[in-house]
């Protein structure tokens, strides 16, 4: 089999005493190397999860268990490689992104190779999140599978409950680190191994069986008197240095402004605080960014034409979705779960706050076609995306009002759903319908954005004639 590296995403978490309103976050943005590669949202009820699971890459045959949860999730439309699940929340109001495509070295994998008939980012998803009623729960149900069965690529995954945060990571073909985020602080994860300082002793770590032995065994910790799994098992490249470092430090730079850190840095922390508590707001312009205000804007006017192709942006022509999962706390179980999802480019889309207890998903964002469709969200977000790019100055105050107002009559839909929805005889039906006014507001907005766009930018054309010149 050919590894098929992704080399992409960025994935943000942050504890419940570090957000706004104390619900848990977790949230990724889900790129690819091509610039296309239609997303979807669905529901996935327990009469429709397979009991008898294979792999589409490796052909690996797993018995799941009986009796799975319902749950949200965001895959493929073209299904050659799989499913590839992304994100997703189960009816126990459990969360977990799969996955953050990370990096190794030659160590660990001397020690232990890949199994490349083994699990992979297609599968993860599927095989874990339908099982599970806690998010420690769900690294305890991962770890044992990737010990059996192995893994074929490095990837980092996250999951939560109301409570908790954790960050799991493989490592080599069987083995995998993984460390519960404290409730006041946040994390950024690029596409590196992010793990650093990890107390194999502690309540708040878990990992595989034999991880310290081979660390011990293989004389493999390049530092004298700490244990940092970043040191031992991930890389320090000149490609980190510009492809994944700069994302971290520039959305410690948003979060805490005070610390100067270099964007090449190979060791910016891991576990970060802010002054300031973060909304999903904050997330979503985090997710989204490209250096805003910093010489590395490819859109900005403060550096030169080297110095805007020096890093990798975090919001780029890649994306093709945006989640964050929240789980919020002081509300009941009916309505805690909810799967905030974007389409498209980051630059030109909006968050949409979707119920996860719901019966199905809307057909805008469910039904996305392989090829271009103008009633298909994702598909309209991607050609705002590729408009907006030619001139984002000529259309970014449009953009930021249609953001604005779009998430503001979102807030005000789920506002209203959180006050009314205990009198509804069928919760989850209602949450449907609730599900399908966002889902509308979403197309009906958009669309009137890609109109304003093209009136904008229509009188900017090149292809002109002045009779008067």
């Amino acid at each position: 089999m050919t590894k098929r590296f992704r080399g992409s995403c960025t994935a943000m978490l942050v504890g419940k005493d570090a957000t706004i309103d104390g619900s848990t976050m977790i949230a990724r943005d889900n790129d690819a190397h091509g610039s296309i590669e239609p997303q979807r949202f669905i529901v996935v009820k327990p009469e429709e999860q397979k009991r008898d699971y294979k792999s589409v890459i490796t052909g690996l045959e797993i018995k799941l268990p009986e009796n799975p949860l319902k749950y949200t999730l965001t895959p493929r439309t073209i299904l050659k490689e799989g499913l590839w699940g992304a994100s997703g929340i189960n009816s126990e109001n459990i969360a977990m992104s799969a996955t953050e495509t990370i990096t190794t070295n030659s160590r660990i994998l001397g020690v232990d190779p890949y199994n490349y008939d083994g699990l992979g980012e297609e599968d993860l998803e599927v095989i874990v999140l339908p099982y599970i009623h806690s998010a420690r729960e769900g690294v305890e149900r991962l770890g044992a599978l990737l010990e059996k069965y192995g893994t074929y690529e490095p990837n980092g995954i996250s999951f939560s409950d109301k409570d908790e945060i954790w960050w799991f990571e493989t490592i080599g073909g069987h083995n995998w680190a993984a460390v519960k985020i404290p409730d006041d602080a946040y994390v950024v994860a690029p596409n590196r191994m992010n793990i650093d300082d990890f107390d194999f002793d502690s309540k708040d770590t878990m990992c595989s069986t034999n991880l310290r032995e081979i660390i011990d065994k293989y004389h493999m910790n390049p530092d004298r008197n700490k244990t940092n799994l970043r040191h031992i098992f991930g890389s320090s490249t000149v490609r980190d240095s510009e492809y994944n470092n700069p994302r971290a430090w520039y959305i410690q730079k948003l979060f805490n402004p005070e610390i100067e850190q270099d964007p090449r840095d190979q060791d910016l922390p891991f576990i970060c605080h802010s002054e300031k508590k973060l909304s999903i707001e904050d997330v979503k312009f985090a997710l989204s960014s490209h250096y805003e205000n910093t010489p590395y804007d490819v859109y900005g006017k403060m550096g030169t034409e080297e110095e805007k192709k020096m890093f990798r942006p975090i919001g780029i022509n890649r994306n093709h979705s945006l989640h964050i999962l929240q789980i919020r706390n002081g509300v009941p179980d009916e309505i805690a779960g909810i799967h905030w999802l974007a389409f498209g480019n980051n630059t030109f889309d909006t968050i949409v706050p979707f119920y996860a207890n719901v019966e199905d998903t809307p057909a805008s964002f469910r039904d996305t076609p392989a090829t271009f469709d103008p009633t298909s969200v994702y598909w309209l977000s991607k050609a705002m995306g590729l408009l907006g790019d030619y001139d984002y100055d000529l259309y970014q105050d449009s953009r930021n009002t249609f953001e604005l107002e779009s998430v503001a009559k979102f807030r005000n839909l789920q506002i209203e759903a959180d006050e009314n929805f205990a009198s509804k005889d069928n919760v989850a039906k209602y949450l449907t319908e609730v599900n399908q006014k966002m889902a509308d507001e979403t197309y009906d907005r958009s669309v009137k954005l890609f109109g304003e766009m093209i009136e904008l930018g229509s009188p900017e054309m090149r292809l002109h004639f002045d009779l008067m010149g």
